[in-house]
């Protein structure tokens, strides 16, 4: 299927299930933490799966190839990225797997209703407006910075519209990891697994991949860390099979 692209779109493969996917890089472009987010997330056959603040579509597109998961919705609250991602669902002939959403994280759980969900995912802003916040009212400031919603906007919403022992997925910066977790527990989403991801062996980790648990018991498995590259612009091994090459 073909489908027309608006001004400033272009079309990226996937490399998963022949699938594409439109984007605009005036706006937002997915990056590596949606692809290991998706790579982090587990999703087992039947469940049902609504990622926060979904962008490009990326992460249900995704999840839908990797796994047998039973339906995928994706929740975004700039019409544009929402409409855009949705051109992506119907250019893959996803519509009977895969739904985008025009709506706000805050309002997640009237929107879907509580614990309607096995699993929620979010590659949520990493930044506060403490952290050098530009032109508030640009997509990727949204993308990027926490202007329409926050940390613990997210986690409690994920809190509400996940069934019990249901399961949360989020990937953040670990600068901020202590307060992640501290605002998880605080929602009643108690960590299970992590896995720090660094862009070489020897640099400090950049990015933080956390699942929780929906009335989980205390008790974390730290797994082993995930190393980006080998050398510049050469990829782990894990890497390439995360990305599916």
């Amino acid at each position: 299927m073909e489908i027309d692209l608006k001004d400033g779109e272009r079309l990226d493969e996937l490399q998963r299930n022949g699938y594409r996917i439109i984007q605009n890089p005036e706006r937002f472009c997915f990056g590596m933490d949606a692809v290991l987010l998706a790579g982090f997330t587990r999703v087992k056959p039947g469940e049902r799966v609504l990622d926060l603040g979904t962008g490009t579509g990326i992460l249900p597109i995704l999840l839908s190839a990797r796994t047998k998961g039973e339906f995928f919705t994706g929740l975004e609250i700039q019409p544009e990225s929402a409409d855009m991602a949705d051109r992506s669902v119907k250019l893959n002939q996803l519509e009977e797997k895969v739904r985008i959403v025009t709506g706000d994280i805050k309002e997640a759980d009237q929107i879907f209703g509580a614990g309607s969900h096995h699993v929620v995912t979010c590659n949520p802003p990493y930044m506060t407006d403490h952290h050098g916040l530009k032109n508030p009212g640009q997509p990727k400031a949204i993308a990027r910075h926490e202007i329409l919603c926050t940390l613990e906007n997210v986690i409690s919403q994920a809190f509400r519209v996940l069934m019990p022992n249901g399961r949360f997925y989020l990937v953040h910066r670990p600068f901020r990891l202590a307060e992640i977790i501290s605002c998880l527990c605080t929602h009643g989403l108690e960590p299970k697994r992590m896995r720090l991801v660094h862009p070489y062996a020897d640099r400090e980790p950049n990015m933080v991949l956390i699942e929780a648990l929906k009335g989980g018991n205390s008790g974390i498995k730290v797994e082993k860390p995930l190393v980006i590259y080998q050398e510049p612009g050469k990829y782990m091994d894990e890497i390439y099979e995360i990305y599916g090459y």
